[in-house]
């Protein structure tokens, strides 16, 4: 249930004019224009995010994909030497208003993959394209219709594959915007993604596993012969949570379950699983697999289990740090990307003790990624690496070269400077936990003076906060602009501390978390100049739940806003799409176990609210529907609190149209601007 970044590849919707809908007294309209918020709009519309990098196998050259204007565009940069001036841009033709992202290099480094609507098929339609090193032109290679998504090439060079959905009218997962409801309910016309697979050679084309699994993640096996992926029956959006791990020989063969942990015992028992990565040698498959909330949002330990199916082996128990991401450096070397308190940190794992090499370790306070996996990043042959690093006070740009010296490569946003105030680490203890946060001080910030403080808590809940640019779309940093203290705090539930961390809000949602937030908050006013009275509480999704409950449980703030929030967890269960991620944090279905479900209901609680509140949500919001909103804003406006609501046309979970993702922000700034006015 967290706010994540959608895959650029996948078609975008249908979306109409802006039209807020506003069911409150008050109105539909934000506020009067705030200067402050027009500048800090425009330097956030300014930034350019560079979305993929992928490093050629000999560490020479990074290609990687950036907006440019109305449309993406693929470039190719020198590691050694990195100039703007030198870069080359790949595209099929000089056709204008098309998009090529998504580049990935073949395993000799001689061909470039990656994905373009510059064709004359289907508008917006992309297709796969292969550039030549040695011609320098660019052959189309696929002819499909519907989504593609994550490329990679086959070992031996002779075929790409990809995930696929035919003929979609929707992105595939729980982010994109749900179909409308009309008819007979059921699950006629579900997409399912497989894997399909397009040979080089002659570009033909099968899709490689069957139309009764949907599949979230694949991997080739080193003799290119085999994959692994992780699939469940369909639908996607709500089976993530209980699927299997798969091997399957690709020239006729069927699907394999080499794992399923609905049906085994130990710690990996009804978890979820992810980043399967076949060994070297092909003897084994290493994924990651601990409590996840989000398809996508990875964390927990790193799982060895034989390629031929067999009982999975923990080589990371009790490590305090979540495993994102990870790939194999040799037969007993896997390289890592995980979570350390609210930090990234890159280092490799001997498989057989489990322990880090001390030569290969690289701890950063940012955000890092390479593609549509969190925390990815691109390795070459000679251990080379490239990703893109975000934090609070860097915008995000590509960087290469070796761990030791990385190389800023990309200069795409020089001249943007954070209109923001400086960053601090936070760590403090609670109820035996050791709890990890960030803190941004006001802009301009006088220690002579008070300030207003936002809490801003992050999705999932099994997720985290890293220091990471913000975007024009909804988050807290933004806040510290206009002149608040902003306390981003990883409490119980989230990555970074270890699996038991992640674990310990399991049957307990709002409640040892949310003392774990009150703690760092007391922490911070025994120390900061803090106006006590113009204390915010705010956050989308699980985020927007801990909004909904926390002004149930306490009246230490005077304004909220709560973004597709979650009020009642009993009516949630048979409104959502995703019902699947709910039996390993509640333990039961609401049928079987209704009062651990109201145990957390925000509406339980409702007549104890004081603070004024705005809810925001789209309509059609699958993971966290939009009448959860309509019940906690009607329930509020019975009690006579200060109330809006907001709902945004024909958006899901995660906002595309960008006069909904500006709207939104603009909206929440100014509600805690006239909510909790300055004396």
């Amino acid at each position: 249930m967290m706010f994540a970044r959608m895959r650029r590849t996948a078609p975008l919707l249908v979306l109409l004019p802006l039209a807020v809908f506003s069911f409150a007294q008050t109105s539909a309209k934000p506020a009067a224009s705030d200067p402050r918020i027009d500048a800090l709009l425009e330097t956030l519309g300014k930034t350019r995010i560079p979305s993929e990098a992928d490093i050629s196998p000999d560490g020479k050259t990074v290609a990687w994909s950036v907006r440019t204007g109305k449309n993406y565009e693929v470039h190719l940069s020198d590691v050694s030497a990195p100039s703007p001036s030198k870069e080359l841009t790949i595209r099929p033709s000089d056709t204008a208003n098309c998009d090529n992202d998504a580049p990935v290099w073949s395993p000799d480094g001689q061909s470039l993959a990656y994905a373009s609507t510059c064709t004359s098929e289907r508008t917006g339609q992309p297709q796969i394209f292969l550039w030549s090193k040695k011609t320098g032109e660019s052959r189309q290679l696929t002819h499909v219709a519907g989504t593609i998504d994550d490329m990679a090439w086959s070992p031996d060079g002779r075929s790409i594959g990809f995930l696929f959905v035919e003929n979609a009218t929707r992105s595939a997962g729980a982010l994109a915007a749900m179909k409308p409801w009309s008819g007979v309910i059921g699950e006629d016309g579900v997409e399912v993604q497989r894997v399909a697979i397009s040979n080089v050679g002659d570009g033909s084309f099968v899709q490689a596993t069957p139309a009764n699994l949907h599949v979230y993640e694949f991997n080739w096996s080193p003799d290119s012969k085999e994959l692994s992926y992780v699939a469940a029956n369909p639908p996607g959006e709500n089976n993530w949570w209980v699927a299997q791990l798969y091997t399957q020989v690709i020239a006729g063969g069927q699907p394999r379950s080499i794992l399923d942990t609905t049906k085994i015992t130990g710690s990996l028992h009804n978890l979820q699983i992810a980043v399967p990565r076949w060994s070297p040698d092909g003897k084994q498959i290493a994924f990651v697999g601990g409590l996840m909330s989000d398809q996508g949002s990875t964390g927990g330990d790193v799982y060895l289990i034989p390629s031929t199916g067999g009982e999975p082996k923990n080589i990371t128990p009790n490590r305090a740090a979540s495993v994102a991401f990870l790939h194999w450096v040799s037969p007993e070397v896997l390289g890592v990307s995980e979570h350390v308190g609210g930090s990234s940190h890159i280092t490799a794992l001997d498989v057989n003790s489990g322990t880090d090499n001390a030569k290969l370790n690289l701890t950063l306070p940012e955000s890092i990624g390479s593609g549509s996996l969190v925390m990815s990043i691109s390795v070459s042959k000679h251990q080379n690496v490239a990703f893109i690093r975000s934090s609070f006070g860097n915008a995000p740009e590509v960087w290469a070269g070796s761990l030791s010296n990385l190389k800023q490569i990309t200069h795409l946003n020089d001249s943007i400077k954070p209109l923001w105030g400086k960053t601090e680490n936070l760590e403090w203890t609670n109820e035996g936990f050791h709890v990890q946060g960030w803190l941004l001080y006001p802009a301009n910030y006088d220690p002579s003076k008070k300030y207003p403080l936002i809490v801003s808590v992050h999705g999932g809940p099994s997720s985290a906060v890293t220091p990471r640019w913000p975007s024009v779309g909804y988050g807290g940093v933004p806040f510290s602009a206009l002149g608040y203290f902003v306390f981003m705090p990883n409490p119980r539930g989230s990555y970074g501390q270890g699996e038991k961390f992640t674990q310990a809000n399991i049957k307990d949602f709002g409640y040892g978390d949310l003392r774990d937030i009150l703690a760092g908050m007391d922490a911070l006013e025994a120390r900061l100049p803090i106006d006590k009275n113009r204390e915010g509480l705010t956050g989308w999704s699980y985020g927007g739940f801990m909004t909904m409950f926390t002004v149930t449980q306490t009246t230490r703030f005077h304004a909220a806003v709560a973004g597709a929030g979650i009020s009642n967890w009993k009516s949630y269960y048979g409104e959502n799409s995703i019902d699947q991620w709910m039996i390993p944090f509640f333990g039961a279905s609401v049928y079987d176990d209704p009062a651990v479900y109201a145990k957390s209901s925000a509406i339980e609680f409702i007549q104890k609210v004081k603070t004024p509140t705005l809810a925001v949500v789209g309509d059609r919001d699958g993971e966290c529907p939009a009448p959860q909103s309509f019940e906690f804003w009607h329930a509020l406006r019975a009690q006579g609190v200060k109330t809006q609501l907001v709902v945004y046309p024909n958006e899901g979970h995660s906002f595309r149209a960008p006069e909904h993702r500006r709207d939104v922000l603009e909206r929440a700034l100014n509600w805690f601007e006239t909510q909790m006015p300055a004396n």
